[in-house]
């Protein structure tokens, strides 16, 4: 590259572009998790003829290298080089590429076209020798390496043989073997060191259950011809049967105290009645706001129990971050200033046209943001401060990106055990932008992916666009959401939705009342009937199962999967493969360890929950790892039914028997 003088190159000597995993030149950085198998990807290239090669490394939170890997030539017309690398242990890590002249493979290359040719055999012989003795003699180099490669240098100079049994010498497997552990290495240009965060596995690898705590123990008092609240004590008796299931997290929406000023009533209505609960998104009374209990779920004292008895189930406890107010809530008459005037000298209420939400006011952060700022932060921390370890935030759309930012990045500085979900249903650009300043986990559109063409695409584009920053989350319904395809496809849908949610992405969850195939729908609402966000909703999980009904059996089952294969324990690798019937959609994940050790998962799904489908499917042998006519044993890891497979497979599904093959395969 000319420049002009005292200027600098930025090239460098070895150009090493385009490197990945990157987030926007390096300004927020790629995520990752302890284990997880990160790909590293640059064009790396030189002038000339000579060989060129590349070496990916990771860069502990100490500044020391750590794990690093010679990276493979993957499309020789774009230059481009791969390599796949695991970080050990949590922290602020970093990522580089170096990019090197290879003499070896130069030499390799040139002498065996010189020696065939009978082209200055002698010069191509000597050179490798001393190439040879150049590379034994490196620093750090194992005794048995470098006998390898000093008894290669004598046959290169052993006149006794023939020209091709020297060269055969220089050009060995143990040769090679040695010099791809310890290369020697020219001109070595490192690429900028970009920033790579590993945060705890459950950042990535999460099963969420939410429920509603007030449901939990709710009974309709007949004497007093009233619903009495379920409290934190009856909620904590749900625990262990979403531990049994196999959930990670227990997520609580809002335990606030609920206003009582534009109260909605049932089935989101208007007029509340004296005894309506309200919703608990309409945050903050008299009582208090978002730093308080609503009386009805009992004390802190009672809070600080459920927590403990999640601990103790293996649950981690997750709770809604809902930034809006009721309009009796404490801020609206402390600090008047947080919200929007309107010119008739009122405040705002929440819209998102047509609907409106005259139950709460959304915060204005324009006019006080460091106030704003400052109490957000110390309302998060008193949750903290209670055992809650990841929060769902409400809208964050509609919040400052510079806010989250702001919050997540503080709150990191002491609590980076903290995890963040998005629930931000909206466009592109935000969505990821929020996943880059913070939020490890993100809401997505599954919901409405029903097609498989949809659900290719729409994986396609999350496991290659936004995979090294973002984990979509993926529910099949919440309280807020009931689609169409839910609302008509009986068991068969809740089934085939649950596998597709809890086997293509690494983080997943349910809304309670999954289990029991919840599905009536509020008339020209996509979402339930009866909506728990406005009314107690008990439930009799326990007639469910007796009675043979109940779907919990078989959420436990898919999460016990999730956790016995690594392969669906990351985002990364997700294959679609070819069918017959365009109602039945098979994916594969693939994951190859350093030792060769292999796990692959290939689920075969009927998206048709009204009719048995028949097809063949067809599978992309290459990227199972295996050669077109190889034959392998199957297990399919719901049934136990076993069968051989190959390139070519017949499957028949029934959706009101089993609506999915989720197959183990024997290496």
């Amino acid at each position: 590259m000319r420049t002009d003088a005292g200027s600098t190159p930025v090239v460098g000597r070895i150009p090493v572009l385009g490197v990945e995993p990157v987030v926007d030149a390096g300004r927020w950085p790629a995520q990752a998790v302890p284990g997880e198998l990160v790909p590293v990807r640059a064009t790396v290239f030189r002038e000339g003829h000579d060989a060129v090669a590349a070496t990916a490394v990771l860069v502990r939170p100490d500044g020391t290298d750590g794990p690093s890997a010679r990276m493979t030539l993957v499309n020789a017309g774009k230059d481009a080089y791969a390599a796949t690398l695991s970080p050990d242990a949590e922290g602020d890590w970093g990522l580089r590429v170096e990019g090197w002249s290879d003499p070896y493979g130069t030499w390799d290359h040139d002498a065996t076209i010189k020696v065939e040719a009978g082209v200055d055999v002698a010069l191509m012989l000597e050179e490798g020798a001393r190439l040879m003795e150049r590379a034994a003699a490196a620093p750090g180099r194992a005794d048995a390496d470098v006998q390898v490669l000093r008894e290669a240098a004598d046959a290169l100079r052993d006149t006794s043989r023939g020209d091709h049994e020297r060269l055969d010498a220089g050009r060995s497997e143990a040769v090679r073997e040695v010099l791809d552990r310890q290369p020697v290495r020219d001109l070595v240009t490192a690429s900028a060191t970009y920033p790579l965060r590993v945060e705890r596995k459950l950042t990535a690898f999460t099963a969420w259950y939410e429920f509603f705590p007030r449901s939990e123990g709710a009974y309709w008092d007949e004497e007093a011809q009233r619903w009495v609240s379920g409290t934190f004590r009856t909620a904590a008796e749900r625990l262990p049967a979403i531990a049994e299931m196999g959930f990670d997290v227990a997520y609580l929406t809002p335990i606030h105290p609920i206003g009582r000023v534009n109260r909605k009533g049932p089935n989101n209505s208007l007029t509340a009645g004296p005894l309506d609960p309200g919703s608990p998104y309409a945050i903050g009374a008299a009582e208090g706001g978002h730093d308080a209990l609503h009386p009805d779920l009992g004390t802190f004292e009672d809070f600080d129990a459920f927590v403990a008895r999640a601990k103790e189930l293996g649950l981690e406890v997750a709770m809604d971050i809902a930034l809006q107010c009721a309009p009796d809530h404490p801020w609206v008459t402390e600090h008047p200033e947080w919200f929007t005037t309107r010119a008739d000298g009122s405040i705002a209420f929440a819209e998102n046209p047509p609907k409106k939400y005259q139950d709460i006011y959304p915060l204005n952060f324009d006019n006080d943001p460091a106030g704003i700022y400052a109490e957000v932060k110390r309302v998060v921390e008193v949750w903290i401060d209670h055992g809650v370890t990841l929060f769902r935030v409400d809208n964050p759309h509609t919040k400052p990106v510079e806010f989250w930012e702001w919050l997540i990045t503080e709150v990191r500085r002491d609590h980076p055990e903290v995890i963040w979900l998005a629930e931000a249903f909206t466009k592109p650009a935000m969505m990821h932008t929020l996943a880059k300043v913070g939020f490890q986990q993100s809401y997505s559109y599954f919901a409405w992916r029903n097609a498989a063409w949809e659900i290719r695409e729409y994986l396609e584009q999350l496991t290659t666009e936004s995979a090294h920053y973002m984990i979509p989350s993926f529910w099949p319904t919440t309280h807020d959401i009931l689609t169409p395809t839910m609302q008509y496809g009986g068991p068969p849908v809740f089934k085939l939705r649950a596998v597709l949610a809890a086997l293509l992405s690494p983080s997943w969850g349910i809304y309670t009342g999954y289990e029991l195939v919840e599905h009536a729908a509020r008339p020209g609402a996509e979402e339930q009937l009866d909506n728990e966000k406005y009314q107690y909703r008990p439930r009799d999980f326990a007639k469910a199962e007796a009675e043979g009904w109940s779907l919990a059996p078989y959420l436990k089952r898919l999460n016990e999967v999730r956790r016995a294969h690594p392969a669906l324990q990351q985002l990364r690798g997700t294959v679609f493969h070819a069918s017959d019937d365009e109602n039945v959609l098979c994916f594969s994940r693939r994951r190859v360890e350093a030792d060769g050790t292999e796990d692959l998962v290939i689920v075969v799904v009927n998206l048709d929950p009204h009719s048995t489908r028949e097809s063949t499917v067809h599978l992309n042998m290459g990227a199972l790892g295996r050669q077109w006519w190889d034959r392998f044993t199957v297990r399919d890891e719901l049934t136990g039914a076993e069968f051989e497979w190959g390139e070519h497979d017949y499957v028949r599904l029934d959706p009101h028997v089993e609506p999915a093959h989720v197959f183990s395969v024997r290496s």
